[in-house]
C-alpha cells in the first residue's frame, strides 16, 4: 500500500482546513465594521420645531435658533465651527444636494444688450479737466489780504462769502480786505448789470493779492466770483 503518499495528502488537507477555520472569524468582523453606518451627531430634528427653539445642539454642530439666542446672551460659549466630516454628512446625515442649474432663457427671453453707441448708467461720469489757476500766491500763515481795485466807471458790489455782507465799491476806487483765512470766496457784480473782467495778481509781499475790475465787452469775458485755495491757487468763475 502507498502509505507515505496518503499520509502527506492527509497532512496537506489538515493544513488547508486549519487555515480556513482560523480566517473565518475575521471575515464577518470586517463585514460588520464596513456595514456599520456613521452616526451623525447633528440630526435634522435639532433644527425642526419645536426642538429648534427648545433644544441646545451639541458642541460642534451648526447652532439652531435656541443655541444662537443663548450664545448671544452670553449663556453659552460661541458655537464651534462644524468639522469637515459633519459638513459632508449634512444636517440629519443627508449628503448635501448639488446645486440646481437653471435653464438658460430662450432666445426671446435673453437680456437685451446695449447698442455699441449707448452709454451704460453703471459707468462713472467722465472727469472734467482741472481748471488752471488764474494766479498763485504765497499765503501768510494760511491767510490772505485782498485788494480790490475798481477801474470801471460804475459801482461794483462785492461780498466775502461767510464773512461779510454785500458791500459797494465805487468806480475808480479800491478797498483792502485783510486777514481772510483760505479757502475764501469773494463774489462781485456791476450794479448797472454789465460784465466784469477780473484780473488777480500776486503782490510782491507774501499773503497779498491785488484784484482789478475792468469793463467787459461781452458776456464770455465776464466773471462773478473768485476763490483762493489753501495752497495759494486763485480760481475765477
Amino acid at each position: 500500500m502507498n502509505y507515505p503518499k496518503f499520509r502527506k495528502s492527509a497532512e496537506l488537507f489538515g493544513v488547508i482546513c486549519g487555515g480556513l477555520l482560523i480566517s473565518m472569524p475575521a471575515i464577518p468582523q470586517a463585514v460588520a465594521q464596513e456595514s456599520t453606518p456613521k452616526i451623525n451627531p447633528c440630526p435634522r430634528i435639532f433644527y425642526e420645531e419645536p426642538h429648534n427653539n427648545q433644544v441646545v445642539v451639541p458642541q460642534g454642530c451648526p447652532p439652531n435658533a435656541l443655541t444662537q439666542r443663548l450664545a448671544a446672551q452670553g449663556l453659552l460659549p460661541v458655537p464651534a465651527t462644524p468639522s469637515q466630516e459633519q459638513t459632508n454628512l449634512g444636517v440629519g446625515g443627508e449628503t448635501p444636494q448639488p446645486s440646481v442649474k437653471l435653464p438658460r432663457p430662450a432666445s426671446g427671453d435673453q437680456t437685451q444688450q446695449p447698442s455699441p453707441g449707448a452709454v451704460s448708467s453703471d459707468q462713472p461720469p467722465l472727469l472734467q479737466p482741472r481748471q488752471t489757476p488764474s494766479a498763485t500766491i504765497a499765503l501768510a500763515n494760511g491767510t490772505v489780504n485782498i485788494k480790490l481795485v475798481n477801474d470801471t466807471a460804475t459801482n461794483v458790489t462785492f461780498q466775502v462769502i461767510g464773512d461779510t455782507a454785500p458791500r459797494s465799491l465805487a468806480g475808480k476806487s479800491d478797498v483792502t480786505l485783510q486777514g481772510l483765512k483760505a479757502p475764501v470766496t469773494v463774489t462781485f457784480e456791476r450794479e448797472d448789470g454789465g460784465q466784469l473782467i477780473v484780473t488777480p495778481q500776486a503782490s510782491s509781499e507774501p499773503g497779498n493779492l491785488n484784484v482789478t475790475f475792468n469793463e467787459a465787452t461781452n458776456a464770455a469775458q465776464g466773471r462773478s466770483a473768485m476763490r483762493v485755495e489753501p495752497n495759494g491757487s486763485v480760481f475765477l468763475n
